[in-house]
């Protein structure tokens, strides 16, 4: 079944305010969770101070463990570490134990800690999503389009089935503000809308694990902040179109055209990805 082709459908909806939510991840350990990009421990008396230490050697050596400073099998010297931030061994061991919760480092007995291989690492995690985006970019976003096609479709058709009047008006509005920042040239205003429209159709699916997938599709998206066009490019427009007929498709409660929609946004977005890598390795998102 074709998509729906609403171009004016809801061009003219009011304007509303953008509800990305930006869902936590609990470690294996249990002791942190991410907001916004932010890991923030919780280890009982531990000092703001301490806290803001600790963010900042998890994001430099999960930087570092992505880009390759540190190879699998690696062993990270702790002195050296602890000596290198300025920070205290217990400081140091707790920024390890998000790591070894991302699966990216392990402790081994009378050995150390030693790094991973990739395939060993939680790739879903928001964390790991960001440190990829800044120079895995565009192997990250194929991979996970890839991924994206799978699921999102099937998303789709079932929040054309099972979502409330008030969710539906949501994913038009969303789809409304993505046309308008288009026009506006609006890159910011764009990705942030572009990140609601995609979590509420996860979560509005009534599928506990796609809605817990938006945080990676969420983190995902915002890795375009570091892509040097940004979100506004000559394929923007089409997107924005496609977006829109995706978000028509489920407030009529059409689960074929739903997933059609959802599928061509996504394998659009894809081949553009492979076209504008070919070249010059930059992506069009």
């Amino acid at each position: 079944m074709k998509c729906y082709t609403t171009t004016a459908m809801w061009s003219t909806a009011p304007e509303y305010r953008l509800r990305s939510r930006r869902l936590g991840r609990i470690g294996a350990t249990g002791s942190h969770r991410e907001s916004e990009g932010v890991t923030v421990t919780e280890v009982g008396d531990e000092t703001w101070r301490d806290r803001g230490l600790h963010a900042r050697v998890v994001n430099a050596l999960g930087q570092e463990i992505v880009d390759g400073t540190y190879a699998p099998g690696d062993i990270l010297n702790l002195d050296r570490l602890s000596e290198r931030f300025t920070v205290s061994r217990s400081v140091l061991r707790e920024a390890l134990r998000v790591l070894q919760s991302l699966g990216m480092v392990e402790p081994r007995q009378r050995v150390g800690t030693q790094v991973l291989p990739r395939q060993l690492w939680d790739l879903f995690s928001p964390q790991i999503i960001q440190w990829r985006g800044q120079g895995d970019y565009f192997a990250q976003m194929r991979e996970i389009l890839e991924l994206r096609l799978g699921i999102e479709p099937v998303a789709a058709r079932l929040s054309a089935r099972l979502m409330t009047t008030e969710e539906r008006e949501a994913v038009a509005r969303a789809a409304a503000v993505m046309i308008q920042a288009d026009q506006a040239r609006d890159g910011r205003r764009y990705l942030e809308a572009d990140v609601d429209f995609h979590t509420l159709i996860l979560q509005g699916s009534g599928n506990a694990v796609m809605g817990h997938f938006a945080s990676t599709v969420a983190a995902l998206l915002r890795t375009r902040e570091q892509e040097k066009r940004f979100t506004i490019t000559e394929y923007t427009p089409p997107s924005a179109h496609r977006h829109n007929d995706l978000a028509a498709a489920i407030v009529a409660g059409d689960e074929d055209a739903a997933y059609s929609c959802a599928y061509a946004t996504l394998e659009a977005t894809l081949n553009e990805f492979v076209q504008e890598s070919a070249g010059s390795h930059t992506t069009a998102g």
